[in-house]
């Protein structure tokens, strides 16, 4: 039986809301989605993440976005507003050729670090992110040193990682949990770590971390950015790598209303890439979100074939972290994620 990692911070970030088009709109990466996961998988065995260093952390994401984000709320000004939203972003526009600079203003350093008005931040957002960063570290412990028969761990990660940068958050993510656990694995002693990303948006921030790495094989199904969907400037299947990097990562755009069939061939030449790779472990990025209830959803995936995905990435037979990205129909979700899982331990 599949082993559930979580953190007791989870529940703590509460966005308030997304700022969309200049206009408050409802958030749907809430709190609630953490106890509609945990119920529908409450009679597997769950584990609280422990506390881990920022060795690994900083590995992946610049010291400065880390600092950023464990830091603002509290140098955070009465700007009459609830949250940590940007306004001006330090773009190659703005500055061309002249030197980024640190901002004086906490209100501007806001949108260096942050690339969207979406991802805002309160008073409990940098201990639910760092607490996901520790739930992602403790299930490639569990994975490393073997103290569990289960085929796969699975963590619940809140908020998700995927759209996080080296050096900037957004979409609704802060750390990149996926990024922290390949980076983890590959240190325990994984010669080839893959990721595969099956959320309904293309992990814009995982494909830049590893985009010029050889070592790490990133593969993503996504809704088509050409069609108008975030993160609209990547996820385009004609990124494949640079430089040591070429050729470790690979992108399958589908158009909107692609649903099972289509979604599912595309899984199989991803599992067919991951072998190969010859992949040694494997982080899966388990969004539900392009189910065909979702509020984000686009691809109209059934829950069954969320659990065909998850039998196709077992064939692979490698030790396996996954780890909760998108998912925000309540009444759904913990269904989508129960099914995911035990399609990938064959249950």
């Amino acid at each position: 039986m599949i082993c559930v990692v979580r953190s007791p911070y989870s529940e703590q970030h509460v966005p308030g809301a997304e700022i969309w088009l200049g206009t408050k709109t409802p958030g749907t990466e809430v709190p609630k989605r953490v106890s509609a996961i945990a119920s529908a998988l409450a009679d597997w065995p769950m584990v609280e993440a422990t506390s881990h260093s920022d060795e690994v952390l900083c590995a992946v994401h610049d010291f400065a976005l880390v600092d950023h984000l464990r830091t603002i709320w509290s140098r955070w000004g009465d700007y009459g507003v609830e949250r940590v939203v940007p306004y001006l972003f330090p773009t190659a526009g703005l500055l061309g050729d002249l030197p980024l600079r640190e901002p004086f203003a906490p209100h501007a350093a806001a949108g260096r670090f942050c690339y969207d008005t979406m991802t805002l931040i309160g008073p409990g957002t940098w201990e639910a992110a760092r607490g996901a960063i520790d739930v992602a570290l403790t299930c490639v412990d569990l994975i490393g040193a073997k103290t569990s028969d289960a085929a796969a761990i699975y963590g619940l990660t809140r908020p998700p990682g995927h759209h996080v940068t080296r050096s900037a958050h957004g979409g609704s993510c802060y750390l990149n949990n996926a990024a922290v656990a390949a980076e983890a694995l590959r240190r325990a002693g994984h010669p080839r770590v893959v990721i595969v990303d099956v959320d309904a948006h293309h992990g814009n921030g995982t494909q830049d971390i590893f985009y010029a790495r050889a070592d790490v094989l990133y593969a993503s199904v996504h809704v088509d950015p050409g069609a108008g969907w975030f993160p609209h400037y990547a996820g385009f299947a004609d990124e494949v790598g640079v430089g040591a990097g070429a050729g470790a990562n690979l992108n399958l755009p589908l158009a909107p209303g692609t649903q099972d069939m289509l979604w599912l061939d595309a899984i199989r030449k991803i599992v067919q890439r991951v072998i190969d790779f010859g992949a040694t472990a494997l982080v899966l990025s388990l969004g539900v979100d392009a189910a065909a209830d979702d509020p984000e959803s686009p691809l109209e995936i059934t829950l069954d074939g969320y659990h065909r995905a998850g039998e196709l990435l077992a064939v692979l037979g490698v030790p396996t972290v996954a780890l909760q990205e998108g998912g925000y129909h309540l009444p759904t979700l913990g269904a989508l994620v129960r099914a995911s899982l035990q399609g990938l331990t064959r249950r």
